[in-house]
């Protein structure tokens, strides 16, 4: 009898120096591990998107001490696509409303929108937080 064993799930992280330029390389490493996984363009554009929406909040809004990085996580799991951002800060985020004049504040009704799921967790063993989106590839790989 054959057996069958599905694959281990691909994962990858990366860590960045809290600041502005850590955004827009958190964004090309993604979309190249997505070229590299074969998730589909859409799909991929999509999560280099919301993650740079994460990266950004992790970034200006994460007061953390100095020398703390932020760091970037994708996994390919079946037809789960994770992506997170994991800081040293405590506070978890909650999407808040944004008038049309506002400049700031649609990020996470971004990825509310975007994602088939999003969610913000404790960190269980350590100092900060993690913020995750999933998107679900329906077997499209």
């Amino acid at each position: 009898m054959e057996r069958t064993t599905s694959p281990l799930p691909k994962d990858v992280q990366w860590r960045f120096p809290r600041g502005p330029r850590s955004v827009s390389r958190a964004r090309v490493l993604l979309a190249e591990q997505a070229r590299a996984w074969k998730v589909p363009d859409e799909m991929a554009e999509t999560a280099v998107l919301l993650l740079s929406e994460l990266m950004t909040n992790a970034v200006r809004h994460a007061r953390v001490p100095v020398g703390r990085d932020v760091v970037a996580r994708c996994v390919l799991g079946g037809d789960i696509f994770r992506v997170e951002v994991i800081d040293a800060n405590t506070v978890l985020p909650c999407p808040r409303p944004a008038g049309p004049d506002d400049e700031s504040g649609r990020g996470l009704a971004l990825v509310e929108a975007l994602a088939d799921a999003w969610g913000a967790n404790p960190r269980p063993y350590g100092i900060g937080k993690t913020v995750w989106f999933e998107l679900i590839l329906d077997g499209r790989l």
